[in-house]
């Protein structure tokens, strides 16, 4: 065989591994992971899968560029989140209490029974509780955003199913991160649609056996993103998407009217 011809045989052998690997560096490049995330103890295979979760989604940019989101916890309380700013709402159903948080200053107001809490020790108590509300809450809803989140270890466990019900689970830990940086999830994704189909929650990275699994289920476009808010016997419900909300609603406890916004 012609030197040449070895030439033109190594070159289109390494054609398809340059595509594939360029292919890969703009699927990350597309969806960069969060500062801190644990990429040196990840998968490969689990990072792909997460751009294309995160791709299915809606993309990176739509959800960077969604601002306001809304919605009510298991019909107990309802948020309403300035991902822009760290301004967070939260009105519970049973007693009217309110609260304003920044996620990212600590500060805020809070109002119980009607009244506007001023003793700043109790309101310092409330507004910690706001936040870790706000952390589980938004959690809930926006976790498949979140796979490449800063102190996250992303594993890939293993393949199940077959044809369109194939699945892969994801292993999900944690270090130095939220409230509860000891907990595990395990999170499907169809192979398909590339969406998260459920999630299992393990108190500890070292349980055995899951606390509970559900369903991430029905989801709808919001604005320009994919939500779900089926969990089951749980339910995230009201889910909306505002491109404007007014500076009073993160202000003030008066009830809000969201029919006049975008």
């Amino acid at each position: 065989m012609a030197f040449g011809q070895i030439l033109r045989m190594k070159y289109y052998c390494l054609l398809p591994l340059f595509f594939l690997s360029t292919f890969h560096l703009i699927a990350q490049s597309a969806n960069p992971p969060a500062e801190g995330f644990n990429a040196e103890a990840s998968d490969q295979k689990a990072i792909e899968i997460a751009d294309e979760v995160m791709e299915a989604m809606g993309g990176r940019e739509a959800y960077d560029n969604t601002r306001f989101v809304r919605w009510t916890f298991f019909g107990r309380r309802t948020l309403l989140w300035d991902k822009w700013t760290g301004r967070v709402r939260i009105d519970f159903k049973e007693d009217g209490q309110v609260m304003l948080v920044n996620i990212h200053t600590n500060k805020g107001k809070i109002w119980k029974d009607g009244a506007y809490e001023t003793n700043p020790d109790t309101t310092a108590q409330y507004l910690e509780r706001a936040k870790g509300i706000w952390i589980n809450d938004s959690y809930w809803l926006v976790m498949p955003y979140k796979l490449k989140d800063s102190g996250v270890t992303l594993k890939y466990l293993e393949t199940e199913g077959a044809a369109d019900s194939l699945e892969h689970k994801l292993q999900l830990t944690f270090e130095e991160v939220g409230n509860t940086p000891d907990n595990k999830y395990w999170v499907m994704v169809n192979d398909k649609s590339k969406l998260v189909t459920s999630w299992a929650f393990f108190t500890r990275f070292d349980d055995e056996s899951a606390r509970f699994t559900t369903p991430w289920a029905d989801y709808e476009q919001k604005g320009n993103i994919l939500l779900s808010g089926n969990r089951g016997r749980g339910q995230l419900t009201d889910i909306g998407v505002f491109e404007a909300v007014p500076d009073e609603v993160f202000e003030e406890a008066t009830p809000y009217d969201i029919s006049a916004w975008k």
